[in-house]
């Protein structure tokens, strides 16, 4: 239900605010999750739909619209902040990879109509070389169960383009492409990491190749992302307008600086 202002609230004593965002808020009611309906959800569910289709059990199911909020399974475990001390443990950075090559294999082929639109703008399901990449692929937007990942959440961000850009996204988390004081004092990390050989270990784990040319897309992927946040903050999208007035380009400009100064640590 909605509060009067528009924003959706929990209506029952045992529901569960997960997030309260006030453009996204999130809410648990028994085995199902709540939040508003936003222009690209019907993007969304046809994508759920689909993987619930192949078989894909990593992904909440589709329930329904209720109103102007969808409805979509619980995934029970561990996630949010708790998930970037899964992925220092290499077990839970390799089984990382793992599910994110499960979600390519199982996504790949799949071509929604053209009228579809993606929360980036984007329209459509992308040409040959390209998957509906999830877009936000972080520990903390996996459900974990130790150091297992047993579910991928928020799909809002999912988008058309190679799957190396979701592989390249999610190294700058869990490399991490990030200083030693963060690693330390935020990352969960005991130890400064090896960086080089977590990078070696999420690239072999996914089936890469090689590592040619990672550290350079994982440059690219934060300037996208960069791009990103100031077109959307342009277009009036409330999340984008916050993090634009909170500073969050100067930040993102700043990890990009770090990245490029520091690509030695990463082989």
């Amino acid at each position: 239900m909605t509060d009067g202002t528009g924003r959706y609230r929990a209506g029952m004593p045992s529901d569960e605010v997960l997030q309260d965002r006030a453009d996204r808020p999130v809410i648990r009611s028994g085995d199902t999750v709540r939040r508003p309906v936003q222009p690209w959800t019907p993007a969304v569910h046809a994508l759920l739909r689909h993987l619930a289709d192949v078989g894909f059990r990593y992904a909440p199911r589709v329930l329904g619209v209720d109103g102007d909020v969808e409805v979509v399974t619980y995934l029970d475990g561990a996630s949010g902040p708790d998930g970037w001390a899964r992925v220092v443990d290499e077990a839970g950075l390799v089984a990382s990879a793992r599910l994110l090559r499960e979600y390519h294999e199982a996504v790949a082929g799949w071509r929604p109509g053209p009228d579809v639109v993606w929360a980036d703008g984007s329209r459509g399901g992308g040409d040959a070389g390209t998957v509906v990449c999830h877009g936000d692929y972080g520990p903390w937007n996996l459900v974990w169960q130790g150091t297992r990942p047993v579910g991928v959440l928020d799909w809002e961000y999912a988008h058309v383009a190679p799957p190396l850009d979701d592989v390249a996204y999610a190294l700058e988390y869990v490399a991490p492409f990030r200083s030693d004081a963060d690693c330390l004092r935020w990352l969960r990390y005991p130890a400064p990491p090896d960086r080089r050989r977590r990078l070696e270990l999420f690239a072999e784990a996914y089936r890469l190749a090689d590592t040619d040319g990672l550290v350079d897309r994982v440059i690219a992927v934060q300037r996208q992302g960069l791009e990103l946040v100031r077109r959307l903050a342009v277009e009036g999208h409330a999340r984008q307008v916050t993090a634009v007035a909170s500073g969050e380009l100067a930040v993102i400009e700043r990890q990009i600086r770090w990245s490029e100064e520091h690509r030695d640590l990463f082989g």
